[in-house]
């Protein structure tokens, strides 16, 4: 089995893990979930989105939570925004790391309910976006194209259409004199499988082999591991995980579904095959759990109470 010596972790639970939750979640308690997670060592923590509270509530303290949160060296501190407006705000903060993002939904359907917009009115808001990101000195590295593998109110995508919209990004970023590093593709309704990962990862590099792959996987139909696992053996190396569990989309039509994979359960299964991540993995568990504390109830990662197999090693080894 060849995979990446290492792998970059982006934590997202601070954001996408409040965004779908029912109950208030304090801002104190919001402001906690990032300081406890910048004690783990994650190159990138998501603390929150720039977004009218009017359709995400959970959101209305953004700047309270980044006003609120210690900054640690060797950590960035992002965030969400889905217009001009967002980005302003966010840039305002003079607080978080603002990059730039050129995305899409893939899904006709998903694009309306989730934005309002369907895939040719977002493209023509991309190119007011760049426009933003010029006059904020936002840099923009990255295309991200959403419920890149299925839709819950579409069905199937189909593996080239994905390409074309990649490549549509691509071509307006170098329209613009924009340099991408980075193609996210992202199971936003958790329809991906190991082969269709495996599809849609050898379409994006016969394309683009000199790009990195970012894969922002969801584990609602519990292949979310599996589908890691298949993207490493293909030597995707960067991947976007969620503490506990925690997240989702308000929009992909679930009721109590699983959301984005478990941090601790990736951070587990890379340590288990040889795969470095650079996070603490003790410390990432004690979060986890601590983690259901704040939202008021169980979440979905399994590591967390099932431990991580070294405790279990050196427990074995002193009572031998």
């Amino acid at each position: 089995m060849s995979v990446p010596k290492r792998i970059t972790l982006h934590e997202l639970g601070p954001r996408e893990g409040m965004q779908i939750e029912k109950n208030p979640v304090p801002t104190a308690e919001k402001i906690r979930l990032v300081d406890m997670l910048s004690e783990c060592h994650f190159p990138e923590i998501e603390v929150t989105s720039f977004v009218s509270p009017k359709w995400v509530p959970q959101m209305a303290d953004a700047e309270e939570v980044v006003a609120g949160f210690k900054r640690h060296p060797g950590t960035e501190y992002t965030c969400v925004y889905l217009n001009t407006q967002g980005l302003q705000r966010a840039v305002m903060t003079q607080k978080l790391d603002v990059h730039g993002s050129l995305s899409i939904t893939a899904s006709e359907a998903f694009s309306r309910k989730n934005t309002n917009r369907s895939i040719e009115e977002t493209l023509l808001e991309t190119e007011k976006r760049i426009e933003g990101f010029e006059r904020f000195n936002v840099r923009a590295k990255e295309v991200s194209v959403m419920a890149a593998f299925g839709c819950n109110y579409q069905g199937d995508i189909d593996p080239d259409h994905v390409v074309g919209l990649v490549q549509r990004l691509m071509q307006m970023a170098a329209d613009h004199g924009l340099s991408i590093e980075l193609i996210q593709l992202a199971d936003t309704m958790g329809w991906a499988t190991p082969v269709s990962i495996r599809r849609m990862v050898g379409k994006i590099r016969d394309k683009w082999p000199d790009q990195r792959i970012n894969l922002h996987l969801h584990d609602t139909r519990g292949l979310g591991l599996a589908n890691a696992l298949a993207a490493m053996e293909l030597g995707v190396d960067d991947f976007d995980s969620a503490v506990a569990g925690l997240g989702g989309c308000p929009y992909a039509g679930f009721k109590d579904a699983p959301g984005n994979i478990a941090t601790e359960d990736l951070v587990h299964l890379c340590q288990e095959i040889g795969v470095e991540t650079g996070v603490d993995l003790e410390r990432l568990l004690e979060v986890a759990r601590e983690a259901e504390t704040i939202v008021g109830h169980p979440l979905p990662g399994k590591v967390m109470r099932g431990g991580h197999l070294d405790s279990y090693r050196r427990a074995a080894a002193q009572a031998a």
